[in-house]
């Protein structure tokens, strides 16, 4: 599975990422969480492989994560950045296929697999009914749906998410990630999402992931994390915690 080993990210004279050491645990719902600039998106970067540590290591069942080839490093590691690439001429059908991408040839006709695959990404992500439409005609919440429905068709054990639910409303939020919820029961997928809701957090992961000024703050179950003491120290402020009236889980009031 997915470890850091004292990783650390340099850019210039800043270090955006310093000595960070985890180990992802498969079917576990990961929250990052912290301040802007605390390192959120430099660490999802760094666990698929796109940014080379400047020291450490991002191991993959105890391999490098850059030695794997970018096709190989995609059968294991699906990833979803906060900017999503222009997709206006696809159909949603055309845009979940590019999920097959790792595992064709070159020039490769989509296989029966291929084409199977992607039907049943499209229905467990509820977008069948829209794949001959153009992207650029669905809502946020869809549309997010669809590019979901590409890194489930990718047959990756690992899910990595950058702030997905920044541009959604609260009702496509709480849809979304009911959504990955049940693509975790339903296919033991490891899933890593930055969020800045501390209570969708609570509410929807299994565990936090607290970053401070590129330090590992926090690596701990979600109800570890949510105790005013854990959350004055990630965010420097003194939050009020009550109990959800689910039971289930705690809140956190200013």
């Amino acid at each position: 599975m997915l470890s850091l080993d004292s990783v650390s990210f340099r850019s210039g004279d800043r270090v955006l990422l310093d000595a960070v050491s985890f180990s992802l645990a498969p079917g576990q719902f990961y929250g990052v969480i912290g301040h802007n600039g605390a390192g959120k998106s430099t660490l999802i970067r760094l666990l698929g492989g796109e940014l080379l540590p400047s020291s450490g290591a991002v191991l993959l069942d105890g391999a490098a994560v850059h030695a794997f080839s970018a096709k190989a490093r995609a059968r294991r590691i699906a990833s979803l950045p906060q900017k999503l690439p222009d997709a206006a001429d696809f159909l949603v059908r055309e845009l979940v296929m590019l999920g097959r991408f790792p595992w064709q040839g070159w020039l490769q006709r989509p296989s029966a697999e291929d084409v199977a695959c992607v039907e049943a990404a499209m229905a467990q992500t509820d977008v069948a009914r829209f794949a001959a439409q153009p992207v650029n005609t669905l809502s946020g919440g869809e549309r997010q749906r669809a590019w979901l429905a590409l890194c489930l068709a990718q047959q990756s054990e690992v899910l990595l998410l950058d702030e997905p639910l920044a541009a959604l409303d609260i009702v496509y939020q709480v849809e979304v990630l009911q959504l990955v919820r049940q693509l975790i029961a339903a296919r033991g997928l490891t899933v890593v999402v930055i969020i800045h809701d501390i209570n969708l957090a609570a509410r929807f992961c299994d565990a936090l992931i607290a970053l401070k000024s590129g330090r590992l703050c926090r690596f701990a179950p979600v109800g570890e994390v949510m105790s005013a003491a854990a959350l004055q120290e990630v965010f420097g402020v003194r939050l009020h915690l009550l109990d959800h009236p689910d039971g289930k889980h705690r809140v956190a009031v200013v």
